[in-house]
């Protein structure tokens, strides 16, 4: 009884020593970004640091969303936006010391519109490069943008807000 008892014990604590193994070697390969396999999806997203929304930063937000105004003025939405607005993403540009877009990522996209990120980050890519930051240098503006169902669009750092009906 003991020697079957000792042997289980044994076999259990073996079998959760390999577990941990695996665990710490998954970590440490997804710690220097390898990928486990070859396939696309195994691959390893390059980690990005959004800049810190310090009062330079969200400043900074006021000149992008008027630069995308002035860049779409056919675009934006006139008046105060509908109750129920089709799709509210999300973005997150990085931008680098002159301007220059540098990649277009989104924090927040829609399910039911999949078809409206991309057209924002083509917008986005299109109108680069926007304002010099100037003293803020390279970093990440965040802007939410609020779509109508007609493809136009207002920014939520200049919306005129929402209509009650």
């Amino acid at each position: 009884m003991k020697n079957t008892l000792l042997l289980t014990v044994l076999v259990v604590s073996l079998g959760l020593a390999g577990c941990e193994a695996l665990k710490q070697e998954g970590k440490g390969d997804a710690a220097k970004g390898t990928p486990r396999d070859d396939t696309p999806s195994a691959q390893a997203a390059p980690e990005r640091l959004i800049t810190s929304q310090t009062p330079a930063v969200k400043a900074y937000r006021k000149t992008g969303a008027a630069y995308i105004y002035k860049t779409y003025p056919k675009r934006i939405y006139k008046g105060k936006i509908p109750p129920l607005v089709y799709a509210v993403v999300v973005t997150e540009t990085d931008i680098d010391s002159t301007g220059k877009v540098t990649g277009v990522y989104f924090s927040r996209t829609p399910s039911h519109a999949p078809e409206v990120a991309p057209m924002i980050e083509e917008l986005i890519k299109a109108a680069s490069p926007l304002p010099n930051p100037g003293k803020v240098g390279g970093h990440t503006y965040v802007d939410t943008w609020l779509w109508d169902k007609s493809g136009q669009f207002q920014l939520d750092t200049l919306t005129l807000g929402q209509r009650n009906r």
